[in-house]
């Protein structure tokens, strides 16, 4: 029914169709069609409706393809396949299942939409159809448990440089240990989730969801001071799949340099991208709060917070919150 509102429009070359119209030639409610078009909006699609006048199709959501991945992929070998859904629960859930399928390193699972998309400690990711990136690449690395850390903090190095270069001039900068802002508002947020056997990793999956072509009354109102999107900063659509295919060239020549001599670099230019660093922070640890100034890494990967005391204590794992936020 969908897609045959969508060819109805389509025809309607000048001007717009009417609710009645279309609801005699699909046989269904004036209400019914209304819900078709609510369904298809949420899908991407944009109208024009007039109560006099009825609807008219303004826009059509752009769609990732397969084969446009692939070929501007072509020089890579880190991708041995490409999973591309329209609409799923969470991209972290299908790349969960075909890791525990035996899924190679570098299956890469990308959906137009999710309905359940979540980010760090459980929180809810907005995932409008058409308009991000929601994607979710499966990994093997060789390693301990302990340096899963490190993957997130490359990864969110591979990204902030793949968005500098696609996204010039913005500045983006990342938060520790996993968002990406502009301005102090997010645009994209980073999940890492992983399995181990014998105290090494079997298999991490690599969760980015990135706010491409979002407007905003794709963001709930109480979001709008804190997120934002690639587009409305630059004013002007960006190519999905120009965006995918610079992180994957990134993050898979970080990876080597990673695998081959270790986290010294991928340390050096986190730092370098940093906002989070030489700031008074308020940290909430699993253990309780911690009020410092981050000043780096150290080599393990873990937040370096200078205390008042003058002495360094390493933060593996907090929430990050601005001090002058904490105080009145």
């Amino acid at each position: 029914m969908d897609n045959r509102i969508l060819e109805l429009l389509e025809q309607q070359t000048e001007g717009y169709l009417s609710g009645e119209v279309l609801s005699k030639d699909l046989h269904i409610s004036r209400t019914a069609v209304w819900k078709h078009i609510k369904k298809l909006e949420a899908q991407g699609y944009k109208f024009e409706a007039s109560r006099r006048l009825g609807y008219r199709l303004i826009s059509k959501p752009s769609k990732l393809s397969i084969q446009e991945l692939m070929e501007k992929l072509s020089g890579t070998s880190l991708i041995k396949a490409i999973k591309l859904h329209e609409s799923v629960d969470s991209t972290q859930n299908i790349a969960q299942r075909l890791a525990e399928d035996d899924a190679p390193q570098g299956t890469l699972v990308i959906a137009e939409q999710q309905t359940s998309g979540r980010g760090r400690m459980g929180r809810k990711w907005v995932s409008p159809s058409g308009k991000g990136i929601w994607m979710s690449l499966v990994l093997r690395p060789r390693l301990p448990l302990q340096f899963a850390s490190q993957l997130t903090l490359l990864t969110a190095v591979a990204l902030c440089r793949a968005l500098k270069t696609v996204a010039a001039p913005l500045d983006i900068g990342i938060k520790w240990p996993n968002d990406l802002l502009i301005g102090g508002k997010k645009i994209s947020g980073i999940l890492l989730e992983s399995t181990a056997e014998d105290e090494r990793l079997k298999y991490v999956i690599a969760g980015i969801g990135i706010s491409v072509n979002l407007e905003a009354d794709d963001y709930p109102e109480e979001l709008l001071p804190i997120a934002t999107s690639l587009r409305m900063e630059l004013g002007r659509p960006l190519d999905r799949a120009d965006i995918i295919a610079a992180f994957i060239i990134e993050f898979e020549q970080l990876y080597n340099v990673y695998q081959n001599e270790g986290f010294g670099l991928i340390r050096t230019v986190w730092e370098a991208l940093s906002v989070s660093l030489f700031k008074p922070t308020q940290l909430k640890t699993p253990t309780g709060i911690v009020v410092g100034t981050p000043i780096g890494l150290d080599e393990s990967g873990a937040l370096l917070v200078k205390l008042e005391d003058g002495s360094l204590l390493p933060i593996f794992s907090a929430e990050m919150s601005p001090l002058s936020d904490n105080r009145s």
